[in-house]
């Protein structure tokens, strides 16, 4: 195991639109941001427009600290952006524009040299509503080696997925992580039947899946492995908004699971750190050391 194994999030990089102000967002940017912040040397792969959005998008990403030499520039196509609207629970609720610089993220050489040392790649549906994005993620996970952690966060969006889209993404995925509103979205598409339980080890076994996570908000989550199912009842926290919430959780799982902990000790992790960040406004507040997954840390060990 490397000391800072190489993880990467590919597909849509943002602004998130928010009533307080705009902050970075995208669901692989968040996790990407997460996993650097428990040790990963963590890669966006993503693509911004050559404007004043994509210039503060790539700044922001350097103030990150987070390595950006993935991000792609489009000269035709604008910056992407998301409004989002917070209802009194925190929960969000996301306009998503078309036809942005994301949906058409370059194939070349260079992500095909990042894919072969890549430990962990995690992607979702949404960027993959384009042809141009969806050829060149499943170009990155075709150049993978075996054992890369290939972590499918379904992501479902307005309407921009479909059963062809998350049955061929789960075939070139080990691991699923989903929220309970889409799980049975999924279920129906898959034409699989049962209680969010059994469709989950359904999903593990026909496609043959190292890992199902299931995220339900504030009543914490599932983890369906071979050796069965873990429940986990979530941490209570005052919660500011629920954005990046889950791409935390993913984190959290994702380096467990390179640390080579136990299943109990990653759902921990995984509860604790998207506690963290419904507990702070935006997707990638500061993250206190005790969330960390060293030695030291209160959490893990």
């Amino acid at each position: 195991m490397k000391q800072r194994p190489t993880v990467v999030g590919i597909g849509e990089i943002l602004w998130d639109c928010l009533p307080g102000g705009k902050q970075l967002g995208g669901a692989p940017a968040n996790f990407v941001y997460h996993a650097t912040a428990l040790g990963a040397a963590g890669c966006v792969v993503s693509c911004v427009g050559d404007d004043p959005a994509g210039l503060e998008i790539g700044a922001r990403l350097d103030a990150l600290k987070l390595d950006r030499h993935g991000l792609a520039v489009d000269g035709s196509h604008p910056t992407g952006t998301v409004d989002v609207k917070v209802d009194a629970d925190g929960k969000p609720r996301y306009i998503i524009h078309e036809h942005v610089a994301w949906d058409f993220i370059p194939w070349s050489e260079a992500l095909r040299d990042l894919a072969s040392k890549t430990d962990a790649v995690c992607y979702g549906s949404l960027a993959q509503r384009s042809e141009v994005s969806r050829k060149t993620i499943r170009a990155f996970l075709a150049a993978t080696p075996p054992s890369c952690l290939r972590v499918f966060d379904v992501n479902l969006r307005q309407e921009f997925f479909n059963r062809e889209i998350i049955q061929d993404t789960l075939s070139l995925s080990n691991i699923l992580k989903i929220s309970d509103e889409e799980l049975p979205v999924v279920a129906r598409l898959l034409a699989v039947n049962g209680e969010d339980e059994q469709v989950m080890k359904t999903l593990r076994s026909r496609y043959r899946l190292r890992l199902v996570a299931l995220t339900r908000g504030a009543q914490g989550s599932v983890l369906v492995v071979p050796e069965g199912a873990l429940t986990h009842s979530g941490v209570r926290v005052k919660v500011a908004d629920t954005v990046g919430a889950g791409d935390a959780f993913t984190a959290g799982m994702v380096m467990g699971l390179l640390r080579g902990l136990d299943n109990e000790r990653i759902h921990e992790t995984a509860n604790r750190l998207a506690a963290h960040v419904c507990s702070q406004p935006g997707a990638t507040p500061t993250i206190p050391p005790s969330l960390g997954l060293d030695r030291q840390s209160s959490l893990c060990f």
